[in-house]
């Protein structure tokens, strides 16, 4: 051993530093991939009528398996450049209304609505917060907890905090196996409770954001299987596994009566993070 690995050893990574490596890595396919491979004729709606065109965010009618459905992702760009355009994937108000809007869309013409996120949160900028971030952001939740259509979300990649969950508020909320939700990033966890974001392993580790933990908390309904080193090494296998389970819980959620349906997926979140103790 040379003198520079003896007083650099390799780092040692922890299980859910391992799970977030692969959420990241740069290979794996982001949402607008996964609309691409799965449904056929898609036709992208633009512009929230109220302010702008966000470009964070991508709507429009496909097919899937020759079912009309609406379809929502999160665009995070493969270039430098794109990526800056794109907000790195995080949306600006316009982008939740631009998705509300195409939900409403979907209610008026009885369109199953799915959703594919990959993103940390939503984005902070100053003129998201003059915009109205927050209101954006719970008037999805609210809407998507009534809304009178079967309701799909998957999350892909990483699914961060309230900006995901404007998407997320769905009938079935799908997650790949090397994905995570979660309510911070675990940098900025670390920051905020031991002042270091070098602590970030041991802050994945503590906030049970891998998509098992996820489950074992009710946040999620399905683990979606991934190839064993992750969904970017046999990409098509990746998208038949997600396929699958998108035309299987729609036709099971199309089965049910509206108000069951409504009614259920408004008690499932109502359940959900509640504890109970002697």
């Amino acid at each position: 051993m040379s003198e520079f690995e003896a007083a650099n050893p390799p780092a040692v990574l922890s299980p859910a530093w391992i799970k977030i490596e692969r959420a990241r890595h740069p290979q794996r396919p982001y949402p607008m991939d996964f609309i691409e491979k799965i449904f056929t004729d898609f036709s992208e709606i633009h512009g929230d009528r109220a302010f702008a065109d966000d470009e964070a965010v991508a709507c429009g009618m496909a097919r899937l398996a020759g079912r009309e459905v609406m379809v929502i992702g999160n665009r995070k760009g493969g270039t430098t450049k794109e990526r800056v355009r794109r907000n790195f994937g995080m949306p600006n108000p316009e982008g939740y209304r631009k998705a509300l809007r195409v939900m409403k869309i979907a209610e008026k013409f009885a369109r199953p609505v799915i959703s594919f996120i990959d993103l940390p949160g939503a984005y902070p900028g100053m003129g998201a917060e003059e915009r109205g971030q927050a209101e954006a952001i719970a008037r999805n939740i609210l809407e998507m907890s009534r809304l009178r259509v079967p309701t799909l979300s998957i999350i892909t990649g990483e699914g961060g905090s309230g900006g995901a969950l404007a998407l997320a508020v769905a009938d079935r909320v799908l997650i790949l196996e090397n994905a995570l939700y979660f309510v911070i990033t675990p940098e900025s966890c670390a920051a905020i409770m031991w002042r270091d974001a070098a602590h970030k392993q041991l802050a994945a580790e503590a906030m049970r954001i891998s998509a098992s933990e996820v489950k074992a908390l009710g946040c999620v309904d399905e683990i979606i299987p991934e190839p064993p080193e992750g969904i970017h090494t046999n990409r098509e296998a990746g998208y038949a596994a997600l396929s699958e389970a998108l035309v299987r819980h729609l036709a099971e959620l199309e089965s049910m009566p509206v108000e069951a349906m409504v009614a259920a997926r408004q008690q499932k979140f109502r359940k959900m993070a509640q504890f109970y103790s002697e």
